[in-house]
């Protein structure tokens, strides 16, 4: 591995990690990221020279808090963070096999991305805000795809996360996972930061790679965190139950050509069963608490298409009717968008068309690719190619993702050449 691939990598793979740890030993925010940005600068330059470090992550850490003691000293902010800053001592390992040792707070949870979540979750902050900043803070997601997932402009973005920045250091908000009693107030920005950080994997809004598995990964190993923690909230056994079920199908999403793969054509014998059925029996220990809530609803819909033996088989009106029901907690036009296609797959193409033009002429989702795409789908399996083709070009101007652009191109070409 070049050590071009390997900042990447560890950009990829470490990039939270840093950050956190960072936020916890300075309890400044903005120099945390700075800091970390420095580090990995710098990591272009020494690793040329002197080869990919053993462990990227401690030598990244390493350099991003020796820079963020420097800047402490130089603007005299004071002893107590410098002592909190210089934590570890002189020639101390700064990770354990790997890990960074992290102190324990009240709740006994010894991992700082999930106390960084927790923190940015604060009741405090608005909803967008808390999602906007972890997935910055930890993902290291740019304002502008941060901006695309919650299809708002990029200004409008940029504004909201120095104002949560803001308000998290004026407002004195601690740096931990609250105490049991207080888990509950901060569930729903903690599960929606853990299904945005797995959608923006899952589907990356920009750049040539549909699937940024690390974000996966990632989400994944913080939503096992989390359901150990709550064991007892069936919305967080939800949430890993939707993950691991859409998980699954990961290896057979893009062709060995790196082109998209629709659902319906996937290899089912090559998804992970053991996810399947792990994300399954998760699902029904859910379901068994009897307090129901849209990632539980999301994660039987997913099980609808990961248990159905063959896309014939797909049940597809219950699918619409549990998007019925999900439409009761999330109001969204996304979902409604989905229901139209689900509806369109079990009433007959030209009522999911019915409910795309009432989303078409509302206007919410004017500038999202998929509105488009998804009426050009319908009109093709109708076989109004001619109109397909129309919708398809709408979709292509819309569209960030390299892959699913070629996808889109490709099915352009087809309904023209028909």
């Amino acid at each position: 591995m070049s050590p071009e691939e390997a900042v990447a990598a560890a950009f990829r793979e470490e990039w939270g990690q840093v950050v956190a740890t960072l936020i916890r030993v300075t309890g400044d925010w903005d120099l945390a990221e700075e800091c970390a940005q420095d580090a990995f600068a710098q990591a272009l330059d020494r690793w040329r020279r002197d080869g990919v470090p053993r462990h990227p992550g401690a030598w990244l850490t390493t350099t991003a808090r020796h820079r963020a003691m420097d800047v402490l000293r130089r603007e005299a902010v004071g002893a107590r963070k410098l002592r909190e800053a210089a934590m570890l001592t002189p020639g101390e390992e700064p990770y354990g096999d790997g890990d960074f040792e992290a102190s324990y707070d009240d709740s006994g949870v010894r991992d700082d991305r999930l106390r960084l979540i927790f923190t940015c979750c604060h009741p405090a902050l608005h909803i967008e805000a808390r999602v906007a900043l972890t997935l910055r803070t930890l993902a290291g997601l740019t304002t502008p795809e941060i901006a695309r997932a919650f299809l708002v402009p990029e200004a409008t973005m940029a504004q909201r996360l120095v104002r949560a920045k803001k308000k998290i250091r004026n407002a004195g908000i601690p740096y931990r996972v609250p105490p049991a009693h207080l888990l509950p107030e901060r569930t729903t920005g903690v599960l929606g930061v853990l299904y945005l950080l797995f959608n923006e994997g899952y589907a990356a809004t920009s750049g040539a790679d549909l699937v940024r598995r690390n974000l996966c990964t990632e989400a994944i190993r913080l939503a096992r965190v989390l359901a150990a923690l709550m064991p007892d909230e069936p919305e967080a056994l939800g949430l890993l139950a939707l993950l691991l079920l859409h998980d699954a199908r990961q290896e057979t999403r893009v062709d060995v050509a790196g082109e998209l793969v629709t659902l319906e054509d996937q290899d089912r014998t090559a998804w992970d069963h053991a996810e399947v059925d792990e994300g399954a029996a998760l699902l029904e220990t859910a379901l068994r608490r009897g307090r129901p809530g849209p990632y539980q609803i999301q994660a039987a819909i997913a099980a609808c298409h990961t248990t159905a033996a063959t896309a014939e088989d797909t049940d597809w009106a219950d699918i619409a009717a549990l998007y019925g029901e999900l439409m009761r907690f999330v109001p969204s036009a996304v979902v409604r968008l989905n229901r139209a296609v689900a509806v369109g797959m079990a009433e007959g193409f030209d009522a999911g068309l019915a409910l795309v033009a009432e989303l078409e002429h509302e206007g919410e989702l004017s500038g999202y690719h998929l509105l488009p795409a998804t009426r050009a789908d319908l009109l093709r399996r109708s076989g109004r190619r001619k109109e397909a083709a129309e919708a398809y070009e709408r979709a292509l101007d819309l569209v960030e993702n390299e892959t699913e652009r070629n996808f889109l191109e490709k099915r352009l070409a087809e309904c023209r050449s028909a």
